[in-house]
């Protein structure tokens, strides 16, 4: 197996998962100590600013108001996803640093947010970025950020792999 890393695959990655975390946490201590509930601190004007919201659902708020129960379902699929996650990095040969670096943002934010949910029971946001008064995209944090990029990462490790086992087969 002239791919493998060892017994334990890309596991030292872990330490990205921990960083996202660590950051993540630490930003919305900062952002839950400085702003009151909505108070927006104008960065650039007319597109971004710091502000303070509360989501007790998922993406988008998604089930933000059901009556409680989604707090432990995200928590479970958060659990479940993260040792999916780890067991992923463990497996991953040599050459797959890309695949495991997007691994390890995925994992440190599902963390981040994981922590929120069961700790606080809702997830702490403070990144608000709009158009003017016209549109807002739903508040996110720093975990949320590391989830999507870790998403982008995995999207395009499918299509390289995808392309590179084509020009296999021809």
């Amino acid at each position: 197996m002239p791919n493998a890393v060892g017994r334990f695959g890309r596991l030292s990655w872990l330490w990205l998962s921990l960083l996202v975390l660590v950051v993540d946490q630490a930003s919305k201590f900062y952002f839950e100590g400085k702003l009151e509930m909505f108070q927006q601190i104008v960065i650039i004007p007319d597109y971004f600013s710091w502000t303070l919201a509360y989501n007790t659902g998922a993406a988008f708020s998604f089930l933000a108001d059901s009556s409680g129960w989604q707090r432990w379902l995200f928590a479970v699929i958060a659990i479940a996803v993260s040792a999916v996650l780890v067991v992923w990095l463990k497996r991953l040969g040599r050459n797959e640093t890309w695949l495991a670096i997007a691994l390890a943002l995925v994992l440190g934010g599902a963390l981040g947010n994981l922590y929120d949910r069961i700790a606080l029971g809702h997830v702490i946001d403070f990144i608000l970025v709009h158009w003017q008064n016209r549109w807002y995209f739903p508040a996110f944090n720093f975990a949320d950020s590391a989830i999507t990029v870790g998403a982008v990462m995995l999207a395009l490790d499918m299509f390289k792999s995808k392309k590179t086992g084509e020009a296999v087969h021809d």
